[in-house]
């Protein structure tokens, strides 16, 4: 052989290291943009969730408490109505059929000004060995029904809100991993040895590959639609 050694060619030239820097300065720059626009969505999302789960907590709580009352007056005028109903049976014991019927007048006018729609509906429930209408099954929940259906959606639209906290910080960290790898493109340019500068550029492209893939698996905010910036108004 006429030459016992030869020279190895690297793997890139200085100039198609300079392009392919370039090239990955502008890709990780549109990146970055984009994971800050999306991050900052999750985060709208977030405060605007959290508020609204707050708003429905508190109409929860509050038809909570009114349903509460209203139980609490059903139990008052059923109270007074086994008064009245005793009452009329001590008339009927005594033969005054007169007063018996006067108090059930008296029984009827008063269910019907004092038991809510709940209780009459109870009432109406009743079998004969049952004490009361709150025996009825499910009577007692009819009363939070509101109650329950706002603070399910409360704790619903929540939970939609700390997974928008958890995507944002998501997009917050792969801004955080593009960052390091628009600050190692930059250097590329200070270490005079071309395999120096290879190495580096090599390990920024890992690490903008491997950012990009983690942000393609966090989900996009809630009713995201990219052509509704373009929509005319």
């Amino acid at each position: 052989m006429s030459e016992e050694t030869k020279t190895k060619k690297p793997l890139f030239s200085e100039n198609t290291v300079e392009v392919l820097v370039a090239i990955f300065l502008g890709i990780t720059a549109l990146l970055t943009a984009w994971a800050s626009w999306i991050g900052s969505l999750h985060g709208g999302n977030q405060a605007t969730n959290y508020t609204k789960s707050n708003n429905l907590a508190s109409e929860g709580n509050s038809e909570y408490n009114a349903g509460m009352q209203l139980y609490l007056s059903d139990l008052m005028a059923w109270n007074t109505m086994m008064e009245y109903s005793f009452d009329q049976i001590v008339a009927n014991a005594e033969g005054d059929t007169v007063e018996a019927e006067l108090i059930q007048e008296k029984l009827e006018t008063y269910a019907a000004q004092n038991c809510s729609s709940i209780m009459t509906e109870a009432i109406n429930q009743m079998t004969e060995d049952m004490n009361s209408p709150f025996e009825v099954e499910g009577m007692l929940d009819e009363y939070f029904v509101t109650a329950n259906e706002l603070l399910e959606e409360s704790r619903t639209v929540l939970e939609e809100g700390q997974r928008d906290n958890s995507n944002g910080d998501a997009y917050n960290l792969v801004n955080v991993i593009y960052s390091v790898v628009l600050f190692m493109l930059g250097i590329v340019g200070v270490f005079k040895k071309l395999p120096n500068r290879t190495v580096v550029l090599l390990i920024a492209v890992i690490g903008l590959v491997l950012a990009t893939i983690y942000m393609v698996t966090i989900p996009m905010p809630t009713g995201f639609d990219f052509g509704s910036f373009f929509a005319a108004k």
